[in-house]
């Protein structure tokens, strides 16, 4: 690609986010997300490969659907409130589309089908941007509508998005389509508390940026895409792979790991609102992401088991040293004792 375009490309998808989240009216906000959306898809078709360009435009006809079904319920807030302000979404019907639509753009089911198809279309890097930064707008506008959106509506949808994320994860044997459920299965668990409290909401992203961050770069690192390749990967760098092993864990939300800090204050959150049913029902769905987590870490951590099929062993390159990696690696397993600090700050 162009160094210019390049540069243009980049800084797009910097600023749009930005433009979202620090605008109070509906038509910047909205300006934001499409350049936002516009900067992703040529990062995804610049492979020059059938996959990527299949992943690209199933992620433009996705998001540009989304797009339509927003600025539609942004000016049927309008016509009813007289004003494009963010906050004063009072509208029901505008509500609800609103939630469509930006539940569609985060990949929450069951809008979730375009996000495992184009994780698998696109490189790792592409990956990490799609499941971290692409979501930080759509989230932060769902957070400043949150007074005017439907609890029961949204329970639903996480709930249904924790179940699609554990048993669609289940069967995968592809690196990035399990990291896909994963996200769409942790945006359920932000999205169910998002109405008790933001505060919790911002943390379980903040959480989720940090394990899944370190996740990918570690796989990137590792130079693994899929289940085959991840039996070998110990080969490489065994201490890395051990630490890769902590972090599902954490994904997982074992205990006392970084990823069990965010799902225990949920579930108090919930139980403090009389929902046990709820939180009961996210304990237990959230065993389905469990076992593919725990099933990345058996056969990452464990010989290339007996077969008839014949496997050649991967090139074992020179790995280069990441000197930010350590530190997230700590952040991704070690911060659970450091909780009472974390809310007396948010």
């Amino acid at each position: 690609m162009n160094p210019h375009a390049n540069m243009i490309i980049m800084l797009s998808l910097i600023l749009g986010p930005v433009i979202t989240i620090t605008s109070n009216h509906w038509i910047m906000a909205w300006v934001g997300l499409e350049i936002n959306m516009l900067a992703i898809i040529p990062l995804i078709a610049k492979q020059h490969h059938p996959r990527a360009i299949e992943a690209s435009i199933k992620y433009f006809l996705t998001q540009a659907a989304a797009s339509s079904l927003l600025l539609f319920s942004i000016i049927n807030n309008a016509w009813d409130t007289g004003q494009f302000d963010i906050t004063q979404s009072t509208n029901t019907m505008s509500s609800t589309m609103m939630t469509a639509a930006l539940t569609m753009k985060l990949g929450l089911a069951p809008f979730h089908y375009w996000l495992p198809e184009t994780l698998q279309g696109t490189t790792t890097m592409m990956t990490l941007i799609l499941t971290t930064w692409q979501k930080l707008a759509p989230l932060t506008l769902l957070m400043m509508i949150n007074q005017s959106l439907n609890t029961s509506l949204l329970m639903t949808l996480s709930l249904l998005s924790m179940l699609v994320g554990g048993w669609g994860g289940l069967n995968q044997t592809q690196l990035r389509k399990i990291m896909a459920f994963s996200s769409i299965a942790h945006l359920g668990w932000m999205t169910m508390i998002l109405t008790l409290s933001t505060k919790l909401t911002l943390l379980t992203f903040y959480t989720y940026i940090t394990l899944t961050t370190t996740m990918l770069l570690m796989i990137k690192l590792l130079e693994t895409n899929k289940m085959s390749t991840a039996m070998t990967s110990w080969t490489k760098s065994p201490m890395l792979n051990a630490m890769m092993m902590l972090n599902l864990m954490s994904l997982a939300g074992l205990p006392p790991l970084t990823g069990f800090m965010p799902k225990w204050l949920i579930l108090q959150e919930l139980t403090k609102n009389h929902m046990t049913t709820i939180a009961t029902t996210s304990a237990i769905l959230s065993l389905l992401s469990l076992f593919f987590y725990i099933r990345i870490a058996y056969y990452s951590t464990i010989t290339l088991p007996p077969n008839t099929t014949n496997y050649s062993q991967q090139w074992r390159h020179k790995n280069q040293q990441k000197p930010y990696l350590p530190l997230m690696i700590i952040s991704s397993s070690m911060l659970t004792p450091i909780m009472p600090t974390f809310m007396m700050i948010m």
